[in-house]
């Protein structure tokens, strides 16, 4: 089974044209041995949050904290939807033509596209500007966290830090989904002048053929690997243990309780309620 497709050119030189689609099959026995690992995950992990009791002393030590925390916003929010339905769309259009389901897909998937490209710029912007851009990412400052997660998954209780605004599996999660995202963008705005659409005349001579062919393989293999990075963010959203993350998204705010089981006050500091005159 090859990974990818190839054709002849004009001048009789084998060049890539596309990604196999059939490693979609791949991707599905992918999909169930994640499944897999992550039952027995579930099975064998400690699952730690903050006891009791040390959850109890910092709810009277942090008193002055309001009973609600906002943890998005809610233009935050209208991204995190809108990118979510636009990934749908452009999956739903990708892949059911290639299984048999055949109907007018195309200018759906570059509208979708379109929409999704726009909302990581935007979304780019909007984190620079008036948001904790780096609050996000990974860096080697995080290795105490990350070392303590994974000692607490295993069932001992240490004192290393907890997470502060986004916990370092997020973090990780977001860096490899803005991998993706930006790749699969890029390269199907580019493929935009190979096929035309109604405000861009066709040109296919900007790119050699095997520069196309790459184009479209890195298209399809990021287009692969965000259907699987989907998938996964459904099956950890829906946990009973992250349902509070999940809820946050579409309220915006976790409560006081929360905040202080799961996050760090020290690493996510939050403004105290406004005592009333």
């Amino acid at each position: 089974m090859g990974i990818f497709e190839t054709a002849m050119d004009p001048w009789g030189r084998t060049v890539l044209t596309h990604v196999a689609w059939n490693i979609l099959w791949v991707s599905v026995f992918v999909f169930i041995t994640f499944l897999i690992a992550h039952a027995s995950y579930i099975i064998l992990s400690a699952h730690r949050v903050r006891a009791k009791a040390e959850t109890d002393a910092l709810e009277a030590k942090h008193a002055e904290l309001p009973k609600r925390i906002k943890r998005h916003t809610f233009m935050a929010r209208l991204f995190h939807w809108v990118m979510a339905g636009s990934i749908f769309t452009l999956l739903g259009t990708a892949f059911f033509p290639i299984m048999g389901w055949q109907f007018d897909w195309v200018v759906i998937h570059y509208t979708a596209g379109l929409t999704l490209t726009g909302a990581i710029i935007y979304h780019i912007l909007h984190t620079t500007i008036f948001l904790d851009f780096w609050s996000i990412w990974v860096g080697p400052r995080d290795i105490p966290e990350f070392k303590a997660e994974i000692m607490r998954e295993g069932g001992q209780d240490v004192p290393g830090p907890h997470p502060a605004k986004y916990p370092i599996g997020n973090r990780l999660y977001h860096l490899v989904l803005t991998f993706a995202g930006c790749i699969v963008s890029m390269t199907g705005c580019v493929m935009l002048w190979r096929m035309g659409t109604s405000f861009i005349t066709p040109n296919p001579y900007i790119l050699g053929e095997g520069t196309w062919g790459w184009v479209y393989v890195f298209h399809g293999m990021t287009g692969l690997s965000i259907a699987g990075l989907s998938v996964a963010h459904i099956i950890f959203g829906a946990r009973r243990k992250n349902w509070w993350l999940t809820k946050s998204m579409l309220i915006g705010s976790i409560s006081k309780r929360e905040y202080l089981e799961h996050h760090e006050p020290s690493r996510w500091r939050i403004k105290p309620k406004k005592s009333k005159a």
